[in-house]
C-alpha cells in the first residue's frame, strides 16, 4: 500500500478518505507468492504440520483425531487422515487416469467423515471439486453437471440414482471405497509414520497454479437461479492463511463441531480450515437436530460450533439446553443472516461463558470477509465484526455510485485475494458482479460504524419499494420475532396497485395461540414509521429456508400469488 494512503488511514475504522475504501485495521497477514505452485490442500496441510495449536502437536499426528463420526463415535486420526488422503489419491490415478489437473469432480453426498478424505485427495491431485445439496432434483443436478462439465461423480447409495447412469461414478459407501483404508481405518490410532513422509507425500502437483480453479460450489439460488461459482486454489490459501493468523492457541487442540453442510461454501472451507488449524472436527451426519447437536457438544467436548440463526433464536428463547453438559463450549459462530437484538441479547443471558460472534460473507468471497474476533468484539452486538487483513471494503450509494464515509448506509463492495475467478460458463454474470477493479458488489445494503464494525441492514434486491420509500424485510421480521406468541416470521414485497408494493408478512404462531391478522398488524404499526407498516398476513406451518437457515423469500413470493390474503388494511 502507497504510504501517503496509509497515513490518512484512520485506526479505527480503517477508512482512507482519499480512496473512501475501508481498510483491514487487524495484523497484516503474509500470502505465499502467487506465481509459487501450490495447491490449497497442500498449503492446509503444510499449516497444519508446523501447527502451534497444541507444543507437541507436530510430534503426535498419530493420536490426535482429525475427524470423527459424531453417531458411530469412529475416530481418524490426523496420521490416519494423511494416510487416506495419499491412498485414495493414488487409487484414483491408477484407476480414473483421465482425472488429472483441470478436470471437475461431482461429489453428491451427505456429510461424512469421507468427504473431507475426499476432498483433500482432489484438491492435491489438481482436481476441482464441485459439491452439490443432495436434497437437489436429478434434474437441478443434470444442470450442474452440464455447467461445471463434469467427469466423474462420487456419491453414496442413497443418492446416486440422481445421476445420470453414462457419468463414471464411485460410491463412497461402497464395498470398494471403504476397502481403500481397511489397514488404517480402526478408530485405534496405530500408525508410526514419522513426520517427514507426510510432509513429502502431501505435496501434491507441482504443475497446479494457485490461479488454477480449485473448487465450483452453486450459490444458493434464494432470489435467481443457481450459479457456479468457481473458487481458485489461491481463493483457498488466502482464507487460511487468514484463519491460521488470527488462531487462539490452547493447551489441547480446539473441537469444532461441523453442522453446515460439506456442500455449503462455509461446510467446505470448515473442512479445510479445521484441518490447517490441526483441531478436532466432529462430523454431524443426517438431518440436523437441536438435541443430536447439544449432545454431541456434551459427548466430544466441543469448543466451537456454527450454526445457523434459526438455531440461535431456538437455544435462546426454549429450555432446550437443559440438561445437557456445555461447559467445553467457547464460541458459538452464527452467520448466513443477521440476528436480531433481542435474540442476541437473551442467548448472552442465557450462556454468558459462550462467546456468540456473527461474521459475513459470500460463495463468492470465499466465505468470510467480515468477522468477530475475541470476547471484547463480540461485545459489539448485531455486528458481523470487522474487515479481515486481506480484504478491503467500500460502501457505495446503490443509486450514484458514489462511496460513502463511515456510519453512511449503502451497498457492500469487497476485493482481495479471496474474491472468486467467476461464475462459470456466465460472462455476463460474472461482469455484473466484479468490476474492472476487482470490487465484488454484494448485493447487501450496508454500513461501518466509527469502529470498523459492519452492519447488515438488507438484501437491497429485497428491499420493499412502497410509495417510493424503502422498506428493509429484515428490520420488520425482527419485530414479529420479538412478539412471543410468534415462533418464526418473514416479510416480503406483494403488488399493489396504489403503492406499487406492500410489506407482507407470513407468520408461524405458538402452537395454541388465537393471534390474529388485525393484531399483528397493530403490533407492527406502534413500532414503525408509518410507511412501513405491514399490510398484509398469512398464517404458515413454517418458513421455506435453505440449510445455512437463509430464508427463500423468492418461494413465499410464489405461494403469495397463489393464495387469497384478506383485503389491504
Amino acid at each position: 500500500m502507497d504510504s501517503s494512503v496509509q497515513s490518512t488511514i484512520n485506526p479505527n475504522t480503517g477508512y482512507c478518505p482519499a480512496t473512501k475504501t475501508f481498510h483491514s485495521i487487524r495484523p497484516t497477514i503474509p500470502l505465499p507468492s502467487p506465481t509459487l505452485p501450490l495447491t490449497s490442500a497442500s498449503y492446509a496441510f503444510s499449516l497444519c504440520l508446523s501447527s502451534s495449536s497444541s507444543n507437541s502437536f507436530s510430534d503426535s499426528v498419530s493420536t490426535v483425531p482429525a475427524l470423527i463420526d459424531s453417531a458411530t463415535s469412529l475416530r481418524i486420526s490426523y496420521s490416519q487422515f494423511f494416510d487416506r488422503v495419499q491412498i485414495l489419491s493414488s487409487f484414483l490415478q491408477t484407476h480414473f487416469p483421465f482425472l488429472t489437473n483441470g478436470q471437475v469432480a461431482f461429489v453428491l453426498s451427505p456429510s461424512t467423515v469421507h468427504v473431507p478424505v475426499l476432498n483433500f485427495s482432489l484438491l492435491s491431485l489438481g482436481v476441482v471439486v464441485s459439491p452439490s445439496n443432495p436434497a437437489s432434483t436429478a434434474s437441478e443436478i443434470s444442470r450442474q453437471i452440464q455447467l461445471s462439465s463434469s467427469v466423474i461423480a462420487f456419491a453414496t447409495s442413497s443418492t446416486s440414482h440422481k445421476l445420470r447412469s453414462s457419468l463414471p461414478t464411485l460410491l463412497l459407501d461402497s464395498p470398494l471405497f471403504l476397502s481403500l483404508f481397511s489397514s488404517s481405518s480402526s478408530s485405534s490410532s496405530s500408525s508410526d509414520a514419522p513426520r517427514h513422509r507426510h510432509r513429502h507425500h502431501l505435496l501434491g502437483p507441482t504443475s497446479v497454479r494457485q490461479s488454477d480453479p480449485a473448487a465450483i460450489l452453486y450459490s444458493s439460488g434464494t432470489t435467481g437461479n443457481v450459479k457456479g461459482v468457481v473458487l481458485t486454489h489461491r481463493n483457498l490459501i488466502s482464507m487460511l492463511a487468514g484463519s491460521y493468523a488470527l488462531r487462539t492457541s490452547g493447551a489441547a487442540p480446539a473441537v469444532a463441531l461441523l453442522t453446515v453442510p460439506m456442500f455449503h461454501v462455509y461446510g467446505f472451507i470448515s473442512c479445510l480450515r479445521s484441518a490447517a488449524l490441526g483441531e478436532v472436527m466432529v462430523v454431524m451426519e443426517g438431518r440436523f437436530e437441536v438435541g443430536r447437536m447439544l449432545r454431541a457438544v456434551e459427548e466430544f467436548r466441543v469448543t466451537r460450533v456454527v450454526l445457523a440463526p434459526p438455531v440461535v433464536v431456538v437455544m435462546a428463547r426454549g429450555e432446550v439446553a437443559e440438561g445437557y453438559d456445555l461447559r467445553s463450549l467457547q464460541v458459538v459462530g452464527c452467520g448466513g443472516a443477521p440476528l436480531a437484538m433481542d435474540v442476541i441479547e437473551r442467548f448472552t443471558s442465557r450462556f454468558p461463558n459462550i462467546q456468540l460472534v456473527q461474521a459475513y460473507g459470500l460463495t463468492e468471497s470465499t466465505a468470510r470477509a467480515f468477522q468477530i474476533i475475541g470476547p471484547e468484539e463480540s461485545k459489539c452486538y448485531g455486528s458481523a465484526g470487522r474487515i479481515l487483513p486481506y480484504c478491503q471494503a467500500k460502501i457505495v450509494h446503490p443509486v450514484t455510485g458514489i462511496a460513502l464515509p463511515p456510519c453512511s448506509q449503502g451497498e457492500l463492495w469487497i476485493r482481495g485475494p479471496m474474491i472468486m475467478k467467476g461464475y462459470i460458463g456466465d460472462e455476463a454474470a460474472t461482469a455484473a458482479a466484479i468490476n474492472s477493479e476487482g470490487w465484488l458488489k454484494t448485493g447487501d445494503l450496508c454500513y461501518i460504524d466509527n469502529d470498523g464494525f459492519l452492519f447488515v441492514v438488507d438484501r437491497l434486491k429485497e428491499l420493499i419499494k412502497y410509495k417510493g420509500y424503502q422498506v428493509p424485510p429484515a428490520e420488520l421480521e425482527h419485530l414479529l420475532l420479538s412478539h412471543p406468541e410468534i415462533i418464526d416470521a418473514a416479510v416480503i414485497p406483494y403488488p399493489d396497485e396504489e403503492a406499487g408494493q406492500v410489506p407482507m408478512a407470513f407468520v408461524v404462531r405458538q402452537p395454541q395461540s388465537a393471534l390474529c391478522e388485525a393484531q399483528i398488524i397493530d403490533f407492527v404499526a406502534k413500532q414503525v414509521a408509518p410507511y412501513k407498516k405491514i399490510r398484509r398476513v398469512s398464517f404458515i406451518s413454517s418458513i421455506p429456508k435453505n440449510p445455512t437457515g437463509k430464508l427463500l423469500r423468492k418461494d413465499l413470493i410464489k405461494l403469495a400469488t397463489s393464495i387469497s390474503p384478506s383485503p389491504r388494511l
